[in-house]
């Protein structure tokens, strides 16, 4: 199986060797492709990261760097036409400000390798969030409440029982990629929300294993009440969609 890790970085050059270091080394010599996307950064990410395949004789290094903010969505679908275009069959997705843990990537491939789902989910918070993990801080109280409310919208709306649907660290099957239309989703945060809504309209298999919890000195770049606010609208346009009442291109196969 040819499978990528796509490290989508902004602003990250104080994080990003931190990342690639922790991803164990049988991982970086039998993936196909480790690959950063630095959104047009303000500092030098995308020097730091090259810096460090050089340094460490990485050769399955790859640095991108877009020449304007895409955004985190617009971010995300540059890869994935990437990785389709270049054949993998799976593509890992961990953020470059050291949130998530890369020595979990094996944990959440195993799904996919054992072709038992199209997308597995890191879930924050079926381990333990409040507690933290890995010399950092758990999930602050204000984003954990905003999580699980959300969160209990959305099951609600898509009727499914997800522990939440915030978490950023996830692996995708290429070819159910390029079936969900991705392209159709937002190029904000939100798209995280939208294309795991694209998953269940085309009846795509989410399974979510358990990660750890760490916040440390990263910054969310965006309004995390914008986002929140996003995301109720979001489904709100979903459900107008499949009442019928309104044809939203996001949610239609």
């Amino acid at each position: 199986m040819k499978i990528a890790i796509y490290i989508p970085a902004y602003n990250a050059a104080s994080t990003i060797t931190r990342v690639l270091d922790r991803i164990p080394d049988e991982l970086k010599r039998s993936v196909e492709e480790i690959f950063v996307v630095d959104n047009a950064s303000e500092d030098n990410t995308h020097l730091v990261a090259i810096g460090y395949g050089h340094v460490n004789s990485l050769h399955t290094l790859k640095v991108f760097r877009n020449g304007e903010n895409l955004g985190y969505g617009g971010s995300q679908k540059w890869a994935y036409n990437y990785c389709i275009e270049r054949g993998f069959d799976a593509v890992v997705m961990l953020h470059g400000d050291a949130q998530y843990a890369p020595e979990k990537v094996s944990f959440l491939l195993e799904p996919i390798v054992s072709m038992d789902a199209d997308l597995v989910f890191g879930s924050r918070i079926a381990g333990e969030p409040l507690k933290g993990s890995l010399d950092g801080r758990g999930m602050p109280i204000h984003r954990y409440l905003g999580n699980r409310v959300l969160t209990a919208i959305q099951n609600r709306i898509l009727g499914w029982n997800l522990s939440e649907y915030h978490s950023g660290f996830r692996v995708f099957r290429c070819s159910a990629l390029k079936e969900v239309g991705f392209e159709h989703c937002s190029n904000y945060y939100h798209f995280d929300t939208e294309i795991l809504i694209r998953f269940k309209l085309f009846n795509k298999k989410v399974v979510e294993r358990p990660i750890p919890t760490y916040y440390g000195s990263e910054k969310f770049h965006g309004d995390i009440w914008v986002y929140g606010l996003r995301v109720l609208h979001t489904m709100f346009k979903y459900l107008m969609t499949i009442k019928g009442f309104s044809k939203d291109p996001r949610f239609l196969k």
